[in-house]
């Protein structure tokens, strides 16, 4: 049977991976890493099942390079520097970087090498294994199941519109590559958002459909790079301030929303002062009830006497339509803030696999994530004891990850 590639492009991928990728090239280009994919519970049949058309598929992924067309439209990104589009030119999968096999019903997927030649596999892992899965259901049945959802979504979101105007627009965005049901669907949602909603619908973390849809890419950063940064040569607790630091030196104003809760809200908050608060435009919630973690960051904007109307709350945590509902009233009642709702659900029939990127080693040393809702998706950088502090979920989970440890150890990091 012939191939049929999951991934066709290398921009079908998160933007946010390059935008990490970016200052990990700049700086930390000499770090070494490792990614596995960890599987937190039960799938409806064995992993281990789907070894051959994984390897498959990976054989596929790294003979894959950049297009002309492709690099173009990421160098017409004002935030994407010329060395960085010239590494791009000439980038391209190594397989020896990542091995796949099975053992018993479990599927095993470790990639090790330089951070800056691993570092891009996680999100093409996750859509990969992800579409495999699903392709051994019934397409017909999911995808009438899919559309009817998302008609029902658009309705509730169309309502929005009917209501009174609050003090900012509500706006949302898909942050889908990761948990898609599979390539064409994701297409077809972002598509019919952007049709349909325009008024709401502001983007697109998939470089390849921001570019086919002329929407914009969305992303910032993740777990991945601050976490990266517990192993730099910094003190332990001062790698949010290092990571907040290189980031601003990076990108001198551009891709300004920081990431809070790679150790909890509270411990950035208190690595977040006036200096960081006025620098970026505003912060995400990724874990956690988005009520109180919102307040905490009214609050903290308040108490250094910052204007909240000129910072932006994204909040982008398995959302709902219903959920952004509430976040948008219970913030924007009180007309401090402008929340933005992310929306990451495809809605095809079958369930869904959310999963996201973290580091958990980096240079030798530890790296640990402490956020509230279990972490899918994590890398590990070479050397000693990996940290992973995550709880356990409801659903099935593939991500990375590996050995646990105690919850303690993420307060300890910034005590």
């Amino acid at each position: 049977m012939a191939l049929d590639p999951v991934i066709q492009s290398l921009l079908d991928t998160d933007l946010y991976k390059f935008t990490m990728w970016q200052p990990m090239l700049h700086r930390h280009p000499q770090t070494q890493a490792t990614y596995r994919f960890v599987l937190r519970n039960a799938p409806q049949y064995p992993l281990a099942d789907l070894r051959d058309e994984v390897d498959a598929q990976l054989d596929h992924l790294c003979s894959l390079r950049f297009r002309r067309d492709e690099l173009d439209f990421l160098a017409s990104l004002r935030f994407m520097k010329g060395d960085f589009i010239d590494f791009l030119r000439i980038f391209h999968f190594q397989r020896d970087f990542i091995q796949v096999r099975a053992e018993g019903d479990a599927l095993h997927v470790e990639a090790r090498g330089p951070q800056v030649h691993v570092m891009a596999f996680e999100i093409f892992v996750l859509a990969i294994v992800n579409e495999l899965y699903f392709r051994r259901f019934d397409h017909d049945a999911a995808l009438a199941e899919g559309r009817k959802r998302l008609a029902a979504k658009l309705a509730d979101l169309r309502a929005f519109g009917k209501e009174p105007e609050l003090a900012h627009p509500f706006e949302f965005f898909d942050f889908g590559v990761r948990r898609r049901y599979g390539r064409d669907w994701q297409r077809e949602v972002v598509a019919t958002f952007a049709r349909e909603l325009p008024r709401f619908f502001k983007g697109t973390s998939n470089v390849l459909l921001a570019r086919d849809l002329n929407l914009v890419p969305i992303g910032t950063m993740g777990h991945e790079y601050l976490q990266t940064f517990q192993a730099t040569g910094v003190r332990l607790r001062d790698f949010q301030r290092a990571a907040l630091e290189e980031w601003v030196q990076e990108y001198r104003g551009d891709l300004g929303i920081a990431l809070t809760d790679t150790v909890g809200m509270d411990a950035f908050l208190a690595d977040f002062d006036l200096y960081f608060a006025k620098l970026f435009d505003g912060l995400r919630h990724d874990s956690g009830d988005p009520f109180a973690w919102g307040e905490k960051a009214l609050a903290h904007y308040a108490k250094l006497r910052i204007d909240a109307h000129r910072k932006r709350l994204v909040f982008s945590d398995s959302l709902d339509t219903a959920k952004a509902d509430g976040v948008r009233h219970r913030h924007q009642a009180h007309q401090r803030c402008r929340p933005d709702a992310v929306e990451h659900r495809d809605e095809a029939g079958g369930g869904q696999w959310p999963a996201r990127g973290q580091t958990i080693r980096c240079a030798g040393q530890d790296a640990g994530d402490g956020r509230d809702l279990s972490g899918l998706f994590a890398a590990g950088i070479r050397g000693g004891r990996a940290v992973n502090w995550r709880g356990g979920g409801s659903r099935v989970k593939p991500g990375m990850a590996s050995t646990p440890n105690s919850p303690k150890a993420a307060r300890r990091l910034c005590s």
